[in-house]
Parts: C-alpha cells; sequence; structure tokens
C-alpha cells in the first residue's frame, strides 16, 4: 500500500501526498494566506473550523432551531417563508448529489420538481387521495422520470449535457401546459394538506416539512461520506480514470441522477401541499438556475454548505424587500460580491484525509 500511514521512519510521503495535504490547507483555510500565519497554524485552524461545520451537534442544533421556530414566532408571514426556504433547501440538496456529488450539470431539475407536484396533485384533486398517500407515487413517477431522462442523457457530458437537461425540462413544463388532464395553462388548484393534527393548518405543515427536510439532508449527507459517494467523487473528478479502475460510471451517474429525481419530487409534493394550486409557470427554468446558484455559492459536494446557500437565495430576497424595486438589483450584486471573494463557496467541502493534515501540522511544529 502507498498510503502515508504505512510510510517509515525517516520516509519522506509522496508527491501526491504532499500535493493533497496543500490543496486541502488552501480549502480549510484560505482566508489565512499571507496574515503571518505559519502553515501548521493554517492546517490547524482550517481543520478545526472544517471539523466544527461538519460537527454533528451543529446540524444537532440547527435542526432543533428549525423546529422550535414556531414556538418563537407563529406568525403567518414567518411561518410561509420558512416554508419555502426549507423546500428550497430539499431541492437544493437533491440537487447537490448530481452536481456537487457526481460533477453532472443538471439544468432542468426542475422537472422532477413538477413531476412531483403535479403527479401529488393530480391524485389528491382528480381522485380524492389523500396527500400522504400520493408520497410512494411520487417516488415511482420520479423514478420513471429520471429514468426516461437520464438514460439518454447520462451518456453525454459537460455543455451537451446541460443543454438537453435543460431541454427536458422545458419539455416537462410545456407538456403539463398543454395538456386538459393537468389543467392547462391554469394549472391545479384545491390541493389538499397533510391535516392540522389539531394544530393551526400552517404550523403543522411547517413541521412536516421541516421533519422531512431534516431527514432529506441527514441521508443526502450519509449518501455522500458512503461508498456510492466515494464513487461519485472519482467519477466527477476523472470520469476516464474511474473507469480504468473499475468503477461502471454509468451506473454510477444514473444512481445520482435517481436520487437527485426523488429528493425534487418529494419536494414537489410539499411545494403543492404548500401553495394550495400549482400551473406551469411555477416550474420554469428560472427555478433551475436558482437552486443551481445556492449548490454552488454554498459550496458543491458539501451539505452544510448547500444548506446555508439554499437559505441565502431564498431569504435574501425577502430581508431585502423595503428596497422595493431595486431588491432584485441588490440581490444580483451581493451573488456576483460573493462569487468574486468566495468562488470555492460559503461552506467549501473538506478535500483530503483528516489524519495526514493532521500528521503534516505536526511534522511542520517539530
Amino acid at each position: 500500500m502507498n498510503d502515508e500511514s504505512t510510510l517509515r521512519t525517516g520516509e519522506k510521503p509522496s508527491a501526491y501526498v504532499s500535493a493533497v495535504g496543500e490543496h486541502t490547507s488552501v480549502n480549510t483555510a484560505p482566508a489565512l494566506k499571507g496574515a503571518g500565519i505559519s502553515a501548521s497554524s493554517r492546517s490547524a485552524i482550517g481543520g478545526g473550523i472544517s471539523r466544527f461545520l461538519a460537527s454533528r451537534w451543529l446540524g444537532l442544533g440547527a435542526a432543533i432551531a428549525a423546529l422550535a421556530l414556531p414556538l418563537i414566532s407563529s406568525s403567518t408571514y414567518v411561518i410561509q417563508i420558512a416554508v419555502d426556504a426549507l423546500i428550497f433547501v430539499m431541492l437544493a440538496v437533491g440537487l447537490n448529489i448530481v452536481v456537487g456529488y457526481c460533477g453532472l450539470l443538471d439544468l432542468g431539475y426542475a422537472a422532477f420538481f413538477a413531476i412531483g407536484a403535479y403527479t401529488s396533485g393530480l391524485l389528491s384533486t382528480k381522485f380524492g387521495w389523500p396527500l400522504i398517500a400520493t408520497v410512494p407515487v411520487v417516488v415511482v413517477a420520479a423514478i420513471v422520470g429520471g429514468l426516461l431522462i437520464g438514460g439518454p442523457t447520462l451518456r453525454l457530458r459537460s455543455d451537451y449535457l446541460a443543454i438537453v437537461t435543460l431541454g427536458f425540462g422545458e419539455i416537462i413544463r410545456i407538456t403539463a401546459n398543454n395538456l386538459d388532464f393537468t389543467g392547462g395553462p391554469n394549472g391545479l388548484y384545491g390541493i389538499p394538506d397533510f391535516g392540522d393534527f389539531g394544530l393551526r393548518a400552517d404550523i403543522a405543515l411547517y413541521w412536516i416539512t421541516a421533519v422531512v427536510v431534516i431527514a432529506a439532508v441527514l441521508f443526502s449527507s450519509r449518501l455522500g461520506r458512503g461508498r456510492i459517494g466515494r464513487a461519485w467523487r472519482f467519477v466527477r473528478e476523472d470520469e476516464d480514470a474511474a473507469e480504468a479502475m473499475g468503477i461502471h460510471t454509468y451506473r454510477v451517474k444514473f444512481a445520482a441522477y435517481i436520487a437527485g429525481a426523488i429528493f425534487g419530487g418529494v419536494a414537489g409534493v410539499l411545494f403543492a401541499a404548500h401553495q394550495t394550486a400549482i400551473s406551469p409557470p411555477s416550474f420554469n427554468f428560472l427555478w433551475s438556475a436558482l437552486i443551481l446558484m445556492a449548490v454552488v455559492l454554498g459550496g458543491m459536494a458539501s451539505t452544510p454548505g448547500v444548506v446555508v446557500g439554499a437559505l441565502v437565495i431564498s431569504l435574501l430576497p425577502e430581508l431585502l424587500r423595503d428596497a422595493e424595486n431595486w431588491r432584485y438589483l441588490l440581490f444580483g450584486l451581493l451573488l456576483i460580491v460573493f462569487m468574486i471573494f468566495r468562488p470555492q463557496g460559503l461552506l467549501p467541502a473538506r478535500t483530503g484525509e483528516p489524519g495526514r493534515r493532521g500528521r503534516r501540522a505536526q511534522e511542520g511544529a517539530s
């Protein structure tokens, strides 16, 4: 084995190991460069920050805060905005599997969002199904949609894949716009919620949405750290090298695409319950662009970063509402500033092995 942990005493690490360690230090502590701090200190501080952001306690605190929001403020406006933000978080986490973990540029992710919303809306309004009973059907519909869209497209790469997925996203929207069964341009209305459970209806929906989104975030994080997550990262970094090492790249990419489709479909169910009415303009290209922007802004392949990016994208226009007609201009300028001064994302994903970083820091200190 060539791992650094097997090196004998006095033997120097390979150039590859050194390059990985240096790249990791750049990713975890870029702001400390040129500040007069030694390389070992930068590595230790950057590693500490990364471990804190990836800590289960920080995630637990964020989950508790999300669940406790109605106890802090039960204002209808706050609850409505919070539900919108949570749905956007779930969409961003789902797209992060496709774009961040696997490196597939998908510009038509709103297609799965529409499939989930229309499937649940049709079953609940046309056939009288309870909304909770539509979820298994939505999952199956999302998988079928992923098979139909991903089958012919995932053999493409780079810009070609982005253009084809963009086309499929528009096909789904235009199809819903032209079918009488889906309500045509008027869409569907009168979609029920999950029930109030003795609570105010919007608060009950908020808690259901919060539980589903928290579970989705945890599941996505576990996927990224598991065996399939490592395969996704290998495909993202170098697909040809991954295939040469025995990874079936097509199947791996297909798994990422199907997982993202399921996340998008379930988010569509929550959106339909929240809005009680849906129409084709609700799933235009702007949704796909904003979701992708949240992934890039937060830090691709970083689950905490994507959550923060989604919250920024969804809440910042509301925080700038007092600026009236100027708020979207300010929103765009702030995003440009973020991208210029933080191109790797607000909370970029860690790279390299923690053990190697620790040993390099100890060697530098000695």
